[in-house]
């Protein structure tokens, strides 16, 4: 039996391996792994060409996890703290997305994920959140991990994959919804209020989370994604 093709975006960043020091298409591995515990097949998707067209070709998606998305998209100026946007990224997955979208295709968003969904809708972000929450706990350092409790919503999907009661998850992110965009309900927060998952009502798998799922013990939330792929 084929497993479900899960679509997984990914960075083009100066990067070092081997003997090379060039451009490349890099994904963290812990995604893979992530979908491949979840049985599903990854494909990773680069931000080139059209990968808008590949839509009829997966059964389910992830945006991963990356850079500001640019604020001219939300009408805003950039702030201080903003930083590694990469517009031809937010191009291609903007286009991702509304064509996933309209195809109702089976979407997980990670972190950046969140935001081109809620940005893609309508809504705006906070573009540093500790200006906001008044602590930089959601991303205390450089390459660390922070970890703090959700409390999902009851009845929600995050819900039904990780339960009702707090549950503490990794976090690294330095942005979150400002203003939520029509017909995304949040149904997840941590407890100084930042929205931490959103879900779209209409759409009949569409989940998005703020904090980083790959890096989790658990993967609760790309089996809940491949369950949900035709």
């Amino acid at each position: 039996m084929s497993r479900p093709v899960i679509g997984v975006t990914c960075y083009v960043e100066p990067a070092r391996f081997t003997v090379w020091e060039t451009t490349a298409a890099l994904l963290p591995y812990s995604y893979v792994e992530q979908v491949v515990r979840a049985a599903g097949q990854p494909v990773v998707l680069p931000p080139a060409g059209a990968p808008a067209g590949l839509v009829p070709r997966l059964d389910g998606l992830v945006i991963a996890g990356g850079g500001d998305i640019a604020p001219g998209r939300y009408g805003e100026r950039p702030g201080g703290r903003t930083g590694y946007v990469r517009e031809f990224r937010d191009d291609a997955e903007f286009a991702l997305l509304s064509a996933a979208l309209e195809a109702g295709l089976p979407f997980l968003g990670v972190c950046r994920g969140l935001q081109v969904l809620n940005v893609a809708l309508g809504g705006t972000l906070h573009q540093h959140l500790p200006d906001v929450a008044g602590h930089d706990g959601h991303s205390p350092a450089p390459g660390t991990f922070g970890h703090l409790p959700i409390r999902p919503v009851a009845g929600s999907r995050v819900a039904k994959a990780l339960g009702d009661l707090p549950v503490t998850v990794p976090h690294y992110h330095h942005q979150a919804v400002d203003r939520l965009a029509p017909g995304l309900s949040v149904t997840a927060t941590a407890d100084d209020g930042t929205v931490e998952a959103v879900e779209l009502d209409s759409h009949p798998f569409a989940v998005a989370v703020q904090w980083h799922p790959e890096a989790a013990e658990g993967c609760e939330l790309f089996e809940a994604l491949v369950s949900a792929c035709p």
